[in-house]
This record gives structure tokens, sequence and C-alpha cells, in this order.
């Protein structure tokens, strides 16, 4: 089956609502190749003006998380239903980043699918191992149990929208990346946990990308792999000019 790579930038921590605006101005018409779907995922904050500023455009706009309850005194956090409103089409559920440090659990990851769904957004969930889990041949089991979690309740036409992020934890933001071999195998096997949970037509729908490291350099090797459908870019994606590379390595 044929996939459609989706390659999404995930800004993190960084940019105003006028940095995105002005990297928008830098990457129109050359971000925007037939045949991959091009994704930033910036802060609350900027998601507003790069909504406006991606109009008639064929980028699409995601959050980096969201809550699970759709309102409610949760001080700080925001809903699906927000981000509707404000026209973002993706989300960034379970980063590592949000299991290390917010204390996000395969549960919560769960509440937070079912949310994204509920709302209309399509959740870029991720999964991965530490280094120590993979040191200790543990790599398939961790993704194995989050993507269990991930996908727990949802349906096949959900099921089938999900895009699916592979980051092993060790890889992001380190220099360091799994090899495409690797990373394809996993995915490979991520796929496979897939098809066991709902059927070959849907596991064959989900679009998997891989992140850790990936850079305008690298990007070719791992969509010349069979099961490798894009990336999720960190600081490679902050730059117009890097985020254009990434996306025409995803031809």
């Amino acid at each position: 089956m044929s996939r459609t790579p989706i390659i999404a930038g995930n800004w993190k921590m960084f940019k105003t609502a006028a940095e995105a605006k002005a990297f928008v101005t830098e990457v129109k018409g050359k971000a925007e190749v037939e045949g991959v779907q091009s994704v930033i995922c910036a802060p609350f904050t900027a998601l507003p003006a790069l909504v406006e500023a991606v109009k008639g455009t064929s980028i699409k706009v995601g959050a980096q998380n969201l809550h699970f309850e759709d309102n409610g005194a949760f001080t700080g956090e925001i809903s699906g239903i927000m981000l509707n409103d404000l026209g973002v089409d993706f989300v960034i559920i379970g980063h590592s980043e949000r299991r290390a440090y917010f204390a996000e659990t395969d549960e919560i990851v769960s509440k937070k699918v079912h949310a994204a769904f509920r709302h209309h957004l399509i959740p870029i969930v991720c999964v991965g191992e530490k280094l120590e889990e993979r040191e200790a041949g543990q790599t398939k089991d961790v993704c194995r149990v989050q993507t269990e979690a991930a996908f727990n309740g949802l349906s096949a036409s959900e099921a089938a929208n999900v895009v699916v992020a592979y980051e092993p934890i060790w890889a992001i933001g380190t220099g360091k990346s799994s090899t495409a071999e690797d990373a394809n195998e996993v995915i490979g096997y991520i796929r496979g946990v897939i098809r066991d949970l709902f059927d070959a037509e849907t596991a064959d729908q989900v679009r998997i990308q891989y992140g850790g490291s990936v850079k305008p350099n690298n990007i070719r090797e791992y969509m010349q792999q069979s099961d490798i459908d894009g990336a999720l870019v960190g600081g490679a994606s902050l730059e117009p000019a890097s985020y254009v590379a990434l996306v025409e390595g995803a031809k």
C-alpha cells in the first residue's frame, strides 16, 4: 500500500508568534512538495499565527500536547476543543520529554489519543526505548507495550489514521541516530503489533515515522526503507532551509 510520507517539525519550546509567521513566509511554496505531507508542531502561543500564516498552502499545523479532558479545573492545560477551534490538524502525544519530565504514563497517552479523535485531531503518537532498555535488548518489548496502550479502544478506522513516531529516546537531540536498517526493523515490528491488534489492512495504512537526530543529510537513508513513512524532527526543523530540505528529502 502506498502511504503518503509525512514530515513533522516539532519546534518544542522555541519561536514566538512573530517568528512562526516569518518561518512560514520563508518556506511557503518550497516546503509544499507533491506527495509529501508537511506539518509544523508549534508551542500553543504560536498556533493562531501559524494557522493564519499557512492558509492557502498545503502545510498543516499541529500542537505539541493536549489534555485528555474537554474542560475543567486544569490550570495551564489546553483541550482538544480549544485546538479544534483554532483550526489545528495534528497533535503530538506521548513525546519522550512529556513522559520523562511530566510523568505521562501509557494510560494518559491512551486517554489523550481518544481525546484527539473526539475533536477531529490526528494524533502523532511517540513510542521508543531508553538507552538502558536498548542495551538490555528490550526495544521491541517497550515499543509493543507503548503501542498497545496508545491504540487501546480505538476503532479500526481511527487506528488507520494514527501517525506513530518511533523515537529511540537515546537518539533525541544527542546527535546519535539509529541506523536506517535498525529503525526500519523496529518500525516493521510496530506495524506488526498494529496488525495483531486490528488487521493487515489497518496496519498497512498507519504511517510510522522515525525520529531522533534526523537531519537533511540523513533523511533519504530513512525514506528508502520499506516501513518508514517520514520523520518527526526537532532541532533540524527550526531553520527554514533545513525544514525545506527535509521535506524535499522525503519525496
